[in-house]
């Protein structure tokens, strides 16, 4: 059966579930639980397994009842049973949700036939679990779009930090491993899938050239699969980066992430001693944490997707801003367009910034770049591809196209060459002028051809003081209407 027909085959056995009820979600995990026992054959970790649950043992039971009874007791019982880890972190808390013994049969069968031992085939199935992760961001009862960033937007933001063989990449928020997978491929391109590497610099780039931290159980669970199907037996934490787990990860030449939006659960700070400013918005905390575990030399970058909140928010996220701009040289902000996450009507932004080695003056000017204004509404009749980065990153290059670069370009920054790209969405601000706007970093919008109001002209910030003062003004009169009634 070629690796087409499986990909059918599982596609259509997924449609046939959802007409029972099951997810996408669910889908995912069952097809996690089948793969991770069918891969421990394959790459030779069959006796993490107990003898009764192995693939040879569960295959060969031909009665589709006993096989569901067996598959069961397996999720029950599995990781209680086994000292592996990783069987421990893919099974804890396991258990099906279908209710048919032939759709299990068909499933244990679909993946039996695969032939792992054809890159082929392996790539196509991990395209496949990588497409239904995708389309399980999308089913929104499940919630697992704060999961997954889009994959046009992942593969610019890797493009961009440029990664190199021998250096050690994180994700404090890892979801389903997306960004550092893509950073591996990125690498793989470059070399023959590391073919032309030496067998202990394949290892470092296979175990240790890249590492997650996931906090919720499920997710956790599909980003160590989606980290096996594509060849990776990297560190993927499960816990929270905001406690004490997340001091353990500093010193990286690299940070993609995406980190969750909204407050931390109980609005309560995080428990980290080491974070100087302490706030109950988790994305400060994660911008915090990130710059902090990168390398003081000068070359260690990160991407960071952050909602518009983090450029304006003032108290700790004025100081945050300025910590960052002191111990880092934030060179890019841009200005993502809306809809184009799962979450609707949420404003982001990528932040593309380098450690520098020492901790002050390190950001002179900030370059911004708007794509969000005038610009498509994204969705099904207009598709967000690669293509909708092209004119930024041109503008981030300074003029020179990327696809060209691939092979030198090394992501650096040079100011002069960006100065001379002419585009409206691209514009620059000193450190000082940001300071002048209270450090504010909601800037960078050009004029919106939807909207004539002269009040546009004016700066964000400015706004919402303006609004601020009106609101103080309105409750000094209610304070004086009180007083007169009292």
């Amino acid at each position: 059966m070629s690796a087409e027909e499986i990909a059918n085959k599982l596609w259509n056995l997924c449609n046939v579930l959802r007409d029972d009820g099951v997810t996408y979600h669910q889908y995912l995990n069952e097809l996690t639980y089948i793969l991770f026992l069918r891969l421990s054959e394959v790459k030779d970790f069959e006796e993490a397994i107990p003898e009764e649950y192995r693939w040879g043992k569960l295959k060969s039971i031909t009665d589709n009842k006993d096989l569901f009874d067996t598959y069961r007791e397996l999720l029950a019982t599995i990781s209680t049973k086994s000292d592996n880890a990783a069987v421990k972190e893919i099974y804890t808390n396991a258990s099906t949700t279908l209710r048919k013994p032939v759709n299990l049969k068909t499933l244990v069968t679909s993946i039996d036939a695969i032939d792992w031992y054809d890159d082929v085939e392996q790539d196509k199935i991990a395209t496949i679990y990588e497409e239904l992760l995708e389309r399980n961001a999308g089913e929104k009862k499940s919630g697992a779009g704060q999961y997954f960033t889009p994959r046009p937007l992942i593969n610019v933001m890797v493009e961009l930090m440029a990664p190199k063989l021998k250096e050690r990449w994180n994700d404090p928020a890892a979801g389903t491993f997306g960004f550092m997978i893509a950073a591996d491929q990125y690498l793989r391109d470059k070399t023959n899938n590391y073919f032309t590497l030496n067998s202990e610099d394949r290892r470092f780039q296979v175990e240790d050239a890249f590492s997650g931290c996931e906090l919720v159980q499920d997710a956790h669970r599909l980003a160590l699969m989606n980290a096996k199907l594509h060849g990776l037996e990297s560190r993927i934490e499960m816990g929270d980066t905001l406690s004490e787990l997340g001091k353990d990860f500093k010193n990286f030449d690299g940070v993609l992430a995406n980190p969750p939006f909204g407050t931390k659960q109980g609005g309560e700070n995080p428990t980290r001693d080491d974070l100087v400013y302490l706030s109950r918005n988790k994305q400060l905390n994660f911008l915090q944490h990130i710059y902090r575990s990168l390398k003081k030399d000068g070359k260690a970058r990160a991407a960071v997707v952050l909602p518009d909140n983090v450029l304006f928010e003032d108290g700790d996220g004025r100081k945050i801003r300025r910590d960052l701009m002191d111990k880092c040289n934030l060179h890019t902000i841009l200005r993502l367009p809306t809809g184009i996450f799962y979450a609707a009507g949420v404003k982001t932004n990528v932040l593309f910034f380098e450690r520098g080695k020492t901790e002050t003056g390190n950001t002179d000017q900030v370059w911004l770049y708007d794509m969000r204004t005038n610009a498509p509404s994204y969705g099904k009749r207009t598709p967000f591809t690669r293509n909708a980065f092209a004119d930024f990153v041109k503008a981030y290059t300074g003029g020179l196209a990327l696809d060209e670069l691939k092979e030198s370009y090394d992501g650096s920054i040079d100011h002069a060459r960006r100065a001379q790209v002419q585009d409206e969405r691209w514009s620059c601000l000193s450190r000082e002028e940001i300071a002048k706007k209270n450090d504010s970093l909601d800037l960078g919008l050009i004029a919106d051809a939807n909207y004539s109001s002269s009040a546009h002209t004016e700066e964000p910030i400015d706004l919402a003081r303006q609004a601020a003062d009106e609101l103080k003004a309105i409750q000094t009169e209610l304070n004086q209407i009180i007083e007169l009634l009292g």
